[in-house]
């Protein structure tokens, strides 16, 4: 009797082995709040995803120090497909903002594909005399130090962007951080700061009401979200990217044939035209890279970042 119950259980578990996956429900980590760009980000794709793979994805907000908190749960939860992480700019920013991160970046996460790009869009205040990317810098290099910018705090994607166009474009700007970018728009729409990189759902609405002039966007192709808008990089500085960004990635380990699933899922859900549509409505452009595409560019963001954070002498607050 004892035999059979044993060789019983021995046959339901290589039954539920034996299950493509994905056989029950995937938690989907988000290292930031609900309502966070990248949870609504998450939420953008979740009910096409579930469709995808036939099985409820689930969001676990997971707040915290940058994405740090949720990544760590990551790195640490068992490689079966069954935990995922939605990462944001972060992820390539936080290595060389911390000191020290409970995982390594590259080693400890397999990655699954860039979901989206998210384009700043550089707006000045409509007082400002420059009408033209070109007049701005032209304006700004004979006023070195007279023209003050936002962002929504240290680190942040609109504080990054704007230093790496100063190194670019040899301009001298004056950081004045604010503890969101809500915070940051409200300043340069009341001429507290001059000059920003706000994301497009925040700019848009107040470069339409000619509150706000947009002057270039930060990503390397033009935004569908604004296509009027030229690149900084066809501006005359080729290669100059500093978007944002929303993907996924695995605990390392994660068997290729769920990487595989995770990656066809959501590929096939890029391109369906209500949630392109929604990408545009978020400032997004939608991606779908291969898992190879995707690891390379977190190699090459994650270098880019932190260079540049450590020649501004940053570190996490």
């Amino acid at each position: 009797m004892r035999f059979t119950l044993c060789a019983a259980a021995m046959l339901v578990a290589a039954a539920a082995i034996a299950q493509p996956y994905p056989a029950k429900p995937i938690r989907m980590v988000v290292g930031f709040a609900p309502g966070g760009g990248t949870d609504v980000t998450a939420r953008a794709v979740v009910p096409e995803m579930s469709e995808a793979l036939g099985q409820r994805v689930v969001i676990d907000n997971r707040p915290g120090a940058n994405g740090v908190i949720g990544s760590e749960i990551v790195a640490k939860s068992p490689a079966d497909g069954y935990t995922v992480l939605m990462v944001n700019l972060g992820h390539t920013v936080n290595p060389g903002m911390y000191r020290k991160l409970p995982y390594d970046t590259i080693r400890d996460f397999a990655p699954v594909t860039l979901v989206a790009m998210l384009a700043n869009i550089l707006v000045i205040h409509p007082s400002l005399p420059p009408k033209t990317f070109p007049e701005f810098v032209r304006f700004a290099r004979a006023r070195p130090g007279a023209i003050h910018y936002g962002s929504g705090g240290i680190g942040a994607s609109s504080h990054l962007s704007v230093e790496l166009l100063k190194q670019a474009a040899k301009i001298d700007l004056v950081h004045v951080p604010y503890k969101s970018g809500g915070q940051s728009t409200a300043a340069i729409l009341t001429g507290d700061v001059a000059v920003s990189f706000n994301t497009l759902p925040s700019a848009v609405p107040h470069v339409k009401a000619g509150r706000l002039r947009a002057l270039a966007v930060s990503s390397l192709q033009r935004s569908a979200g604004m296509p009027d808008v030229p690149t900084v990089a066809e501006m005359g500085y080729p290669g100059f990217s500093a978007s944002g960004i929303a993907g996924i990635v695995v605990p390392a380990g994660t068997p290729a044939e769920a990487v595989e699933r995770l990656h066809a899922a959501i590929v096939k859900l890029l391109k369906l035209p209500g949630v392109r549509e929604r990408f545009v409505a978020l400032g997004m452009d939608a991606v779908g890279d291969t898992p190879a595409e995707f690891g390379q560019f977190i190699k090459t963001d994650m270098e880019k970042w932190t260079r540049l954070v450590r020649d501004l002498n940053l570190s996490a607050q």
